[in-house]
């Protein structure tokens, strides 16, 4: 009796980690229905898969990592993949590491992605992505790492991003973004260090973009200079403009005095002192 309960035990030990979770399975099928790859390097990204990406640590599907039969990493850059994300990635609950850069996906960071409370590593540099940075991404509170840089992304960065306390690498350079650099992602730290959180090349290439550790705008300091220059061009303008009036009406009334028979009244007009 102790035998057979040994041996049925041992089946469903040696049965479980092929069985894919069911919120991995819907993740995974909704994210392939997304993206459009036009060079089938997501071959093995089938209906048969997707039921069973998983056997302990051994992945079936291209750029897959498993742990103890779940998806944990997700690496897909470099691909020439198109279409969008899809926003059921947040079935992959316990994703830690998410690389689709150097990609050509486009449409928005789904705000969805803030269910994923393991992540650590979100990569979707390189792409075509638009819209605005989604402040709910402030909820993956093991963030390590972001980077967004390279795409179409609009609008300001959102100051909730400055409370991710792990964040140690964030990249949103060339992008379309405006506004001001939040604070707590340019404060100084370390006593006495001097330095950013993080650089300036995190945040270049965003035209309307400003703040520490940017360098002042240009833009707005020769604007300054122009209207400068404009109000004192106008006025030195108006300067000479009046000094040649006064010449040319000294000169009227030099010549008028000179006249015969005038003497008698432009004395007769000047004041007695």
């Amino acid at each position: 009796m102790a035998g057979m309960a040994f041996l049925l035990f041992l089946l469903l030990h040696l049965r479980s980690p092929t069985v894919a979770d069911p919120d991995d399975e819907r993740c995974l099928f909704n994210l392939h229905q997304s993206l459009e790859d036009p060079n089938g390097s997501l071959r093995n990204w089938t209906k048969s898969t997707f039921a069973s990406p998983c056997n302990g640590f051994t992945s079936y599907l291209q750029g897959a990592t498993c742990n103890n039969g779940r998806v944990y990493k997700l690496s897909l850059p470099n691909l020439s993949l198109s279409g969008t994300i899809s926003p059921f990635l947040s079935n992959c609950t316990n994703l830690q590491s998410l690389d689709l850069s150097s990609n050509s996906i486009s449409g928005p960071i789904p705000t969805s992605l803030s269910s994923l409370l393991n992540l650590a590593v979100l990569n979707l540099s390189s792409n075509r992505l638009s819209g605005p940075i989604p402040p709910q991404l402030a909820f993956c509170a093991y963030l390590n790492v972001i980077d967004l840089h390279s795409n179409e992304l609009i609008g300001p960065i959102p100051d909730q991003i400055g409370l991710l306390v792990r964040l140690s690498a964030f990249d949103v350079s060339y992008n379309r973004l405006e506004g001001p650099i939040p604070v707590l992602l340019s404060n100084r730290t370390g006593v006495g260090s001097g330095l950013p959180r993080f650089n300036a090349s995190s945040f270049v290439g965003n035209k309307d973009l400003y703040g520490y550790p940017l360098p002042p705008m240009r833009g707005k300091g020769l604007s300054v200079l122009a209207i400068v220059g404009i109000g004192l061009g106008s006025g030195m303008l108006s300067l000479v403009l009046s000094f040649t009036a006064v010449c040319i009406w000294l000169r009227v009334t030099d010549q008028g005095t000179s006249m015969p028979g005038e003497e008698g009244k432009i004395s007769h007009l000047m004041p007695d002192y």
